[in-house]
């Protein structure tokens, strides 16, 4: 696991407050800071945090606003520890980015550490050469998006993989892709690369599953626990119950899932394709629980089912609690808040030239 160092969240006093009052002092903290403060969150954080968000995205959209919006002094992540670090990367050295609770990880992120990485680019290095370069989906470490800042390699999001996957091609004949397996394997054989071309590094092992010779994809063995529940099954019994209607994805979904749905894409595509289809329509959403019911609620006259109510919620995206957010703000008007973000300057150095690469390619 990656050490993230979390700072212990503040108390906000012993007396016990009810809900009523925390999101009244989050509010009165939020209009005495006025300008100076940003709360970013994301799609799946819980509707109760989403509701004192300046604005909400995924990940790199969110950071990318941290970094144009200059007049902010402090910036409040809700969402997971990388999601943070990238804001910090990305915004100015004058900028200071909290979240409410640093201990909110990534599962995903977590399944590439830095050493592991290092390990499997020397071997395979050995054997291939300098033909091969690095994509890290935006869902890992600043360490590892550094690693790749260092090795000519890019960042990527769910939404651009195939443009980055396009362009690293025109660098190199072979990529490593970093640490979503299904994300990168999705992205390659809709790019009509054969299973063959498409090799498993496996990180406990430290081997490689498939011929590097012939490998055009080298995939890293790590997921997200929360896609990766669903199930073929799922899809086939949605279909059954509800003739006509229309399953779409997040690609960190299984090779499967992927292949019997009707779309698949970021969750701004998931969104985009609820909100332009005609009123009636009825969809069934495979992605965290949060995200589709925010959707069933604010576009009520489409039918909008999970693909799995039961086990699609991510947990360390519920570590932003009212009480949390609402000791960084107070924290911040007396000038002693928890949870500061900081990347350090080599690392962060590095590992924005892996996303500015991105962005010049998007």
């Amino acid at each position: 696991m990656q050490e993230h160092h979390p700072e212990t969240p503040g108390k906000i006093s012993d007396a016990p407050m009810n809900g009523r009052e925390i999101e009244a002092r989050i509010a009165e903290a939020k209009e005495a800071l006025g300008s100076r403060v940003l709360i970013l969150c994301h799609h799946y954080q819980p509707d109760i945090i989403a509701r004192f968000a300046d604005h909400m995205g995924d990940s790199l959209h969110l950071s990318r606003l941290a970094a144009s919006r200059k007049e902010a002094r402090y910036i409040v992540f809700c969402g997971v520890y990388f999601m943070a670090e990238t804001a910090d990367i990305l915004s100015a050295p004058e900028q200071e980015v909290y979240m409410p609770d640093p201990g909110a990880g990534c599962p995903m992120a977590d399944m590439a550490r830095l050493d592991q990485v290092e390990r499997c680019w020397r071997e395979l290095t050995e054997r291939v050469g300098e033909t091969i370069l690095p994509i890290t989906y935006v869902n890992s470490s600043a360490e590892i998006k550094q690693f790749c800042g260092r090795h000519k390699g890019v960042v990527c999001t769910s939404g651009n993989a195939a443009k980055v996957m396009d362009w690293a091609f025109e660098q190199a004949p072979r990529v490593l892709f970093l640490p979503d397996q299904n994300l990168g394997r999705n992205t390659a054989l809709a790019k009509g690369i054969p299973k063959e071309e498409i090799a498993l590094w496996d990180r406990r092992k430290a081997e490689l599953q498939g011929d590097p010779d012939r490998a055009r994809v080298i995939l890293w063995d790590g997921f997200c626990p929360v896609h990766v529940r669903f199930t073929p099954e799922q899809v086939i019994g949605l279909r059954t119950q509800h003739p006509g209607i229309r399953i779409i994805v997040h690609p960190e979904c299984t090779e499967t899932v992927v292949r019997l749905a009707d779309g698949s894409g970021s969750t701004e595509y998931l969104i985009r394709e609820v909100r332009e289809a005609e009123s009636g329509s009825v969809f069934a959403v495979g992605t965290e629980l949060r995200l589709v019911k925010r959707l069933a609620s604010t576009l009520p006259d489409r039918t909008v089912y999970p693909l799995d109510e039961e086990h699609s919620i991510c947990i360390d995206m519920s570590r932003s609690t009212p009480e949390r957010l609402l000791v960084v703000l107070e924290g911040l008007l007396q000038g002693q808040a928890p949870g500061r973000i900081q990347v350090s300057a080599e690392t962060a150095e590095w590992s924005r030239v892996a996303l500015e690469r991105m962005l010049a390619i998007s």
